[in-house]
């Protein structure tokens, strides 16, 4: 009797440990996003990357639990929420110039930057044996809409926008002049040296109706052919672009 007593003590005392384990690991992630989770499954999901399951995309049941419907819902609440802020922040801005804003601030690469502050890599759930592809920048990115599709969900617009609003308030007022994209550059390089406009070819697509991924390819006369992999046509475009222009600008050095 005293030792099934004792096994039984041991027992809660081992699960209360990894209780207060796991509850310790979500107040240090709520730190970082500077929110209290109310339904802590939510944080759960937002970092439960699809790399995380082992049966392949192709074969595996619809809804099984990933982070790529909270990454869906906070792609648009971001669009939203720095939509509305550039029209304050730039009130005599057009149009075009407001949309080559949001494209910058709403890029892969801003988004992993952001998540590289707040350390949400070493918090991603990823497969045994894969946690480094965590860091990658296009990992990171949708994590970090997720984590903002599930701020939205669980606290409203507001404590999504407040997340937002801290993290891309210097990034918006660091450009004076809305930044060109990779695209209108390489094509005003090109024209600059009369050379035949930049020649897009969609290689591929893959992935799910609602997070698709896209690999485009980019050829200019006299370079080698870059490939560039985004969410959307145009992200692929941009980053293919942006990989030809690094290679003329090196040979330009």
């Amino acid at each position: 009797m005293a030792m099934a007593v004792c096994s039984a003590l041991q027992s809660n005392i081992f699960w209360y440990r990894i209780a207060s384990d796991m509850e310790a690991y979500d107040s240090l992630i709520e730190s970082s996003l500077g929110y209290k989770f109310v339904d802590r499954s939510l944080l759960t999901l937002a970092l439960t990357h699809r790399g995380s399951l082992s049966t392949p995309i192709k074969e595996r049941p619809p809804g099984q639990p990933t982070n790529e419907r909270l990454e869906f819902l906070g792609d648009r609440v971001l669009g939203l929420v720095i939509s509305e802020s550039l029209l304050k922040a730039y009130p005599y801005e057009a149009e075009g110039a407001l949309a080559t804003r949001l494209a910058a601030l709403v890029s892969a690469s801003t988004l992993s930057k952001v998540a590289e502050e707040i350390g949400l890599g070493s918090h991603i759930k990823m497969a045994p044996g894969q946690q480094a592809l965590a860091m990658q920048s296009a990992i990171l990115a949708d994590a970090c809409e997720a984590v903002i599709g599930a701020l939205y969900l669980d606290g409203g617009l507001e404590v999504a926008a407040q997340f937002i609003s801290s993290h891309w308030e210097s990034l918006m007022r660091k450009e004076i002049v809305p930044p060109k994209d990779s695209k209108t550059t390489l094509q005003e390089w090109a024209q600059g040296r009369r050379l035949p406009l930049p020649y897009y070819k969609t290689i591929s697509e893959s992935g799910p109706a609602h997070t698709p991924s896209f690999v485009v390819s980019v050829k200019v006369d006299g370079f080698s052919e870059h490939k560039g992999e985004g969410r959307t046509k145009r992200f692929a475009e941009q980053a293919a672009a942006a990989l030809l222009l690094k290679e003329i600008s090196g040979i330009s050095k």
